[in-house]
């Protein structure tokens, strides 16, 4: 039996034909208003997101609307429908497996308003709309409502060609609704959103007819206002971004469009369904599997894995990471076309190849379920997930080896009091290299210029923009921009026993079998808002770093004192709010910047880096995770009054409470690098909850260890994927797999889109000598491989 939900009749029919499976359970949910609700109008069509964007001031979650559900068992070829529930006329065993599947819990069966399966209808007004010899001309791009300036959730009135904006929607975008306002002002009826019109279409909303329409004049309509539909480009969520039109360019050339691409089969070349804004997941998870220990770690290891997993596989992460897996490389799902499909194709004038492919649903159902961003449909970051990915890794070993260790190294920092010259050398984990963009060296600074001054004109003009000019800087001085020493804020010199300058330098302790690394593209303008770099790099084939070798302690250099900045007692009970542990107050506003460029409020940034001591971002990125459902998670930073702090804010990082029992958080991080939780719990509290001073009194303490229980090894990792925790450096500390520095690019990671929390991510990966583009659930041949406008890259150890 299979189960199909918001499939058309002919999927289903062309399913039978290939499998010759006859027995399809068919589950469809309506929604219904509540009488008497407070809500608008209920949904009519498919596409209840377009509804909701122009008139609606809820969510569809909301208590105005429930949900019917309607199942029927489907018989193939006749299409013979039996409703359920039926225990007449199937037999028990039938009975009982429909009743199974539909009291199970899957998220397929996740509610979901954008799977309503009713089709669009043509709209009445389509085929005789009038539209008014104005003059009006609509620019690609720079679009905002005529009458309150917001430039999100945008419609185009296909009569007059009034730029205006919907309503309030649920998912955070909206408007003042202009657009509806106009059409009861004018009685325009058809409206289409900008940011949606591709080659293939746009949506389009009638409100005389109130439900979005098709509009089979589409091409015409818009043309009558200087859009060309074969010019246009489309976020992946389609209905968001329309500030996605300057940089067409960039979605050409990373999907490589306009380039016929060979499609490729077989074992690796296995694409994965898009889910609604999961490239980052596929674009991820394509890379991993192409990495040898995750082969063999999973997909090597799927007899037993599958043999010992629990009663329920789908709570699992290492059966779901090798059913994943073995998708992906069994070759099972990606098969050329059969001679009849083909046949087919050509009789229905069909000429686009076919991709199989898989559908990471559950995959992406269990990875995602403790972590509220990655289980929202909006788009993320790539890089974040990676890191959410390796700490999984690391939480769920599959034997002796753990194949995240061919990502971990070690970073040596360097920090040198300018006054004192002495120095204090640390040491952190690490997985990904974060490169900054050198954006001074740029060799092209003059056509940056003129293009700047060109883009200003059009946009004031209401004109389309110049042709994009790209900055061109150089792969070396990114390399040069990551070595050179910065500046540490609010430094507190031992030597000086006051706050001094101070600069920190990062050199590597040790190499990873597999470097990966980030074009820190992301970024804050000078009005707070994200944005993103627009740069082409010269990212090498071949990468040698031998030189950014960590050397220790030099001849000559004198170690800054290990002494701790004094506590600050307020004599003056009014000064207590601003005065209490005065150190504390300094918060490193670059790792504050880091956090918010992954999406998450400022002030709990700040929170977050203040209660972990100032750790870095990674530390600060945990505090997040732990206090992000705390209902003043996002309020002001207050700094708790004298006697306040073991019950507050700093009893949540870093204070003994009163029971002298150090805070669970730190006690985490300790097991993390691999030490036994008493251990871990003796050392805080012989230090007063200090990190640094605790993993330097077990450091001191070899024999301490030894008494102890064998380490955890990976099974009580926590963390570490994102723990970057300061250590001494010269002790015994992660595995790593230390090497040359010499390395070889395999793959790499490209984003399209202004942000990281919009647009499309596509993977790049050197299989069988060429490179080949896995793009959702296409996977073909690449012939321009973008090597220069990656995010993430991947390389691999050169052997010596």
């Amino acid at each position: 039996m299979n189960t199909f939900l918001g499939f058309g009749r002919e999927h289903i029919e062309r399913h039978y034909r290939k499998t010759g499976q006859c027995v399809y359970l068919h589950l469809k949910r309506r929604v219904i208003e509540v009488p008497g609700a407070s809500g608008g109008a209920l949904p009519k069509r498919r596409n209840a997101k377009l509804f909701l964007d122009l008139e609606t001031n809820g969510d569809v979650n909301s208590d105005d609307f429930e949900y019917e559900d309607e199942a029927k068992l489907v018989i193939f070829p006749d299409h013979y429908e039996i409703s359920l529930p039926n225990i007449e006329e199937l037999p028990a065993l039938v009975t009982i497996a429909c009743d199974a599947l539909l009291s199970a819990k899957s998220p397929y069966r996740k509610p979901d308003p954008d799977s309503w399966e009713e089709e669009l209808q043509a709209s009445k007004h389509a085929k005789a709309l009038v539209q008014l010899d104005n003059g009006v001309r609509i620019p690609p791009s720079g679009w905002k409502c005529s009458k309150c300036d917001l430039r999100e959730n945008l419609w185009l009135n296909l009569t007059d060609g009034s730029v205006l904006c919907g309503k309030w929607f649920f998912d955070g975008s909206g408007g003042n609704g202009h657009a509806v306002e106009h059409y009861k002002e004018t009685g325009y009826p058809l409206a289409v959103k900008l940011g949606t019109i591709t080659p293939d279409g746009a949506d389009v909303y009638s409100f005389d007819e109130e439900e979005p329409v098709l509009d089979p004049h589409i091409a015409k309509h818009l043309a009558h206002f200087g859009i060309d539909m074969l010019q246009m480009q489309v976020t992946e969520n389609g209905l968001r971004h329309n500030d996605i039109k300057p940089r067409v360019s960039e979605w050409e050339v990373i999907q490589e469009a306009g380039v016929k691409l060979k499609p490729m089969y077989g074992p690796g070349y296995t694409g994965m369904k898009n889910l609604g804004n999961s490239c980052y997941l596929s674009a991820v998870m394509q890379a991993i599997f192409s990495i040898p220990e995750f082969q063999r770690a999973y997909v090597g290891n799927l007899p037993r894995i599958f043999d010992y997993s629990p009663l329920d596989p789908t709570q699992d992460f290492n059966t779901q990471m090798t059913k994943l897996g073995h998708g992906l490389l069994s070759g099972q799902y990606s098969k050329p076309p059969m001679k009849s499909e083909l046949i087919e194709q050509v009789m229905k004038e069909e000429h686009k190849p076919q991709h199989n492919g898989i559908s990471p649903q559950m995959f992406k159902a269990f990875i995602s379920k403790v972590h509220p961003e990655f289980s929202s449909n909006r788009q993320q970051d790539a890089q974040e997930f990676f890191l959410h990915l390796i700490n999984l890794v690391e939480r769920n070993p599959v034997g002796s080896e753990n194949p995240s260790d061919v990502f971990r190294f070690l970073v040596e920092e360097r920090t040198q009091c300018c006054q004192s010259r002495k120095v204090r050398y640390t040491a952190r984990v690490d997985y990904i290299m974060q490169l900054p963009v050198a954006m001074e060296a740029a060799t092209n600074k003059d056509e940056l210029i003129a293009y700047e001054l060109k883009r200003r004109e059009a946009e004031a003009a209401r004109r389309p923009p110049p042709e994009l000019v790209r900055a061109k800087i150089p792969f070396s001085a990114c390399l040069q921009a990551f070595s050179e020493p910065s500046n540490v804020e609010d430094f507190w010199s031992s030597a000086l026993q006051a706050k001094s300058a101070g600069v920190k330098t990062s050199r590597f302790a040790s190499f990873p079998e597999y470097l990966v690394v980030q074009i820190k593209k992301f970024t804050f303008g000078l009005d707070w808002i994200p944005k993103k770099l627009d740069v082409s790099i010269d990212m090498p084939d071949f990468l040698d770093i031998n030189h950014l070798r960590a050397r220790g302690l030099q001849p000559g250099e004198e170690e800054l004192p290990d002494i701790a900045p004094p506590i600050i007692i307020p004599h003056d009970p009014k000064d207590r709010m601003s005065n209490h542990f005065v150190e504390s107050l300094d918060v490193d506003e670059s790792s504050v910047m880091q956090l918010a460029e992954m999406g998450f409020p400022l002030e709990a940034c700040r929170k977050a880096v203040y209660y972990t001591g100032n750790l870095g971002a990674e530390v600060a990125f945990n505090w997040i995770i732990a206090h992000m459902e705390e209902p003043d998670f996002a309020e002001p930073l207050v700094i708790p009054a004298f006697g306040e702090v073991a019950s507050s804010g700093a009893a949540a990082f870093g204070a003994v409470g009163l029971d002298n029992q150090p805070p669970e958080e730190m006690v985490a991080i300790i097991i993390s690098m691999g030490f036994q939780r008493n251990l871990a719990i003796q050392a805080l509290k012989a230090t007063n909850s200090n990190l640094e001073r605790a993993l330097e009194w077990i450091f001191s303490r070899p024999e301490l260890e030894e008494e102890s229980e064998p380490a955890l090894d990976m099974m009580n990792m926590t963390n570490n994927a994102n723990a970057n925790i300061l250590t001494e450096t010269g002790s015994e500390g992660p595995r790593i797999k230390d090497g040359s520095g010499r390395y070889e690019l395999f793959g790499f990671i490209s984003h399209m889109g202004t942000s990281t929390m919009s647009g499309h991510y596509v993977c790049h990966l050197k299989k069988e000598g060429r490179w080949v583009i896995y793009n959702d659930l296409r996977v073909c041949a690449s012939e321009r491989p973008p090597k220069d406008l990656g995010y993430i890259y991947f390389y691999h150890r050169i052997p010596s």
